[in-house]
């Protein structure tokens, strides 16, 4: 037992070794340079100078910049390692090993905190990884047991307990319980959930199931216990998709990350000719040539662009880190860096500004038809389509049908952004918008359906073979709050908010206008959407496009920016969009721009304190004000700073968002 704890201390300690072996190089280093600058301050003057001391100095202090140095001359680049490699070599040529010692213990240990500083903005990510538990507890007849999370299959039952992380995606079988989905979708407040009515049509439509049967993978389970089915593998879970994405967002480069890479590629060559001409500079000013090389060092060490090349990075990684843990996903430094600069937003008006749940209000019969017989008519169609209007006429109808027995229909065709047609009984139904009927529309049944778009009903009228039986309307209310984000985005600096709609202008109009927005544009079928972005494209070179991620891809596809709202488990929503708010919360959209405009801030900083060293220190030194040792120290500590200004993002906290999460409460319970 003794010897097993005493394996498992040398395992970690030398886990630990290894991990940290840059800053420990760099450590030892310095002890070196210490200790052989002490014995000759502190020797005999005519004593030998500890050479092989400052030998072992330089390969300490130059280990880990001379393998990165020998991987780009593979690749046939020169980078900031091999400026920093040559001038040490150059101070030991010079015989100021102590100067080039310092360097080389200066940029490792700066490249080691550096390293540090950047990992705790890592840590941030896979911390994601590691919200989902290893192993889930399954029902199997009257007996439970348990099992590696990564062996679950679609249709498993998991048994999750009060305070457990639910491991895998599914819908609830039993048991009613709050669940915290902060860890997925950051909303602050836990949501109900409650069982499925039924697990055929629950398997059949997983991917449009209610906030209230859904679980994630990484949520945590209130006060009872619960009983899901899974439907995906851990790895095909909305929490992996979430970890892959947030990882290869690294790899994609921001505007300013790909100027910086630009002007390194040219700003590098261009310094080491520079120098190499500081070198016979004592044939034109009457100095000796070690002090014009002493200066040449120096200037190839003010002048490496160790902090530009590292202040994008940092600051984009640490924003899609934060962003992440505030429930909105990021897919790289473009849409990070670009949705800061917007000045336009376009959002789909269902489900995006209104609750996407309209409501039949209106049932009219026309040319003696009756309530039943129509709404009969119209839900045996209607349950062939996703559409929401659709779902809210199949939901709602049997409050007018009284509970009469559902038809059947056939040879059902979707007519997109028009409407739908089939056959029940034999007749021909179609329902639908009036552009479904290619105008043929007698003048009294349009004065009834201007009525009812004048007071913000959506109207579908109901043909049946060559008669018009009838007219539903439905109703689509504004989320609670959204005239609230509409302000507080306005407040932000958008200048120009417009609602995108496939419903009728005036009912654009009365919705436009009870939620704030400045422009409404209606009768937009989804093709029409496409080109209203390009419109907008035009007349605002950059916009954004807020949608469901569904209907709305191609539009927000076209789109400067593409933000998905509500999309935590919805596939399309994830690989369509650029910006995902993973909670179905219009109040993270403010939180997504703040978090890009606090990052396009330090972006800025960052470049102007880089650039600005670079500029300051290079006259600085080739005037012979300074010489290495205070080159590296300015140097170095511009890549520090740069560094952590970065870091201040992980902190990163929307100002509005606890009053706006408050306002958006209050509005729920009260509606």
């Amino acid at each position: 037992m003794h010897c097993c704890e005493e394996c498992r201390f040398h395992i970690v300690a030398m886990k630990a070794i290894k991990e940290h072996r840059e800053l420990i190089f760099a450590l030892v280093c310095g002890g070196l340079l210490l200790g052989a600058w002490l014995y000759e301050v502190l020797g005999d003057p005519e004593q030998a100078r500890p050479i092989a001391v400052y030998l072992l100095a330089y390969f300490f202090g130059g280990y880990d910049a001379f393998l990165h140095m020998i991987a780009s001359l593979r690749r046939k680049k020169f980078d900031i390692d091999f400026l920093m490699l040559v001038a040490a070599a150059g101070a030991a040529v010079l015989g100021a090993w102590a100067e080039g010692a310092l360097l080389l213990f200066l940029f490792s240990l700066g490249h080691a905190l550096e390293h540090y500083a950047m990992g705790r903005a890592r840590k941030a990510i896979r911390a994601l990884s590691e919200l989902a538990p290893t192993v889930a507890r399954i029902r199997e007849g009257d007996h439970e047991k348990e099992v590696p999370v990564d062996e679950l299959q679609p249709g498993d039952l998991l048994v999750v307990r009060p305070g457990e992380r639910f491991p895998a995606d599914g819908f609830v079988i039993s048991g009613h319980s709050s669940v915290d989905q902060s860890p997925i979708t950051g909303e602050s407040v836990p949501v109900d959930k409650e069982p499925v009515p039924s697990r055929h049509e629950a398997r059949e439509k997983k991917d449009r199931l209610g906030p209230e049967f859904r679980i994630f993978a990484g949520t945590i389970n209130g006060d009872s216990l619960m009983e899901v089915e899974v439907t995906s593998r851990s790895t095909d879970s909305t929490l992996a998709r979430v970890i892959r994405m947030v990882n290869e967002a690294e790899t994609q480069q921001s505007p300013t990350q790909r100027f910086a890479k630009r002007f390194e590629k040219v700003f590098v060559p261009v310094i080491l000719v520079f120098v190499a001409l500081l070198h016979f500079a004592w044939l034109v000013v009457d100095e000796a040539f070690a002090d014009s090389f002493y200066r040449a060092m120096a200037v190839l060490v003010a002048a490496s662009p160790c902090a530009l090349a590292i202040s994008t990075p940092s600051a984009i990684l640490s924003g899609v880190a934060r962003a992440a843990r505030l429930g909105v996903l990021v897919k790289g430094g473009r849409p990070l860096e670009q949705l800061g600069g917007l000045r336009a937003l376009a959002f789909d008006k269902t489900g995006t500004l209104t609750e996407g749940t309209p409501k039949v209000t209106d049932v009219i019969p026309l040319n003696g038809h009756g309530v039943v017989g129509l709404m009969q008519m119209a839900m045996a169609v209607e349950q062939f389509s996703d559409h929401p209007l659709a779902r809210a006429i199949t939901r709602g109808g049997g409050e007018w049908t009284g509970g009469a027995a559902p038809l059947a229909a056939s040879e059902v065709k979707v007519a997109t952004g028009k409407g739908i047609t089939g056959f029940v009984d034999g007749k021909k139904v179609s329902i639908g918008q009036m552009k479904l009927f290619d105008g043929a529309v007698p003048e009294d049944i349009r004065t009834r359906l201007d009525d009812l778009h004048k007071r913000g009903r959506t109207a579908m009228l109901v043909r049946i073979d060559d008669d018009f039986a009838g007219i539903i309307a439905l109703m689509d209310i504004p989320r609670p709050g959204a005239a609230e984000i509409i302000r507080s985005l306005r407040e932000m600096g958008i200048r120009r908010l417009i609602m995108i709609s496939g419903d009728h202008q005036r009912v654009a109009d009365s919705i436009g206008a009870q939620i704030g927005v400045d422009e409404s544009w209606g009768d937009l079928l989804p093709e029409h959407k496409v080109d209203a972005i390009r419109k907008l494209l035009d007349e605002e070179e950059e916009v954004a496009m807020v949608g469901d991620g569904v209907n709305d891809a191609p539009a927000m596809a076209h789109a400067t920016v593409g933000i998905a709202m509500g999309a935590a488990g919805s596939d399309v929503a994830l690989e369509t969009a650029d910006v995902a708010l993973m909670a179905d919360d219009l109040s993270k959209l403010p939180v997504a721009l703040g978090l890009s405009r606090q990052t396009r801030k330090i972006i800025r900083q960052n470049i102007f304190i880089s650039l600005g060293m670079i500029a300051f220190l290079v006259p600085f030194v080739l005037l012979g004000y300074a010489g290495i040792g205070i080159a590296v120290l300015l140097h170095e500590g511009s890549t520090l700073v740069v560094v952590l200004n970065a870091l201040r993002l992980l902190g990163y906290e929307h100002q509005g968002l606890q009053s706006e999460s408050a306002s958006l409460t209050m509005a729920t319970a009260s509606s």
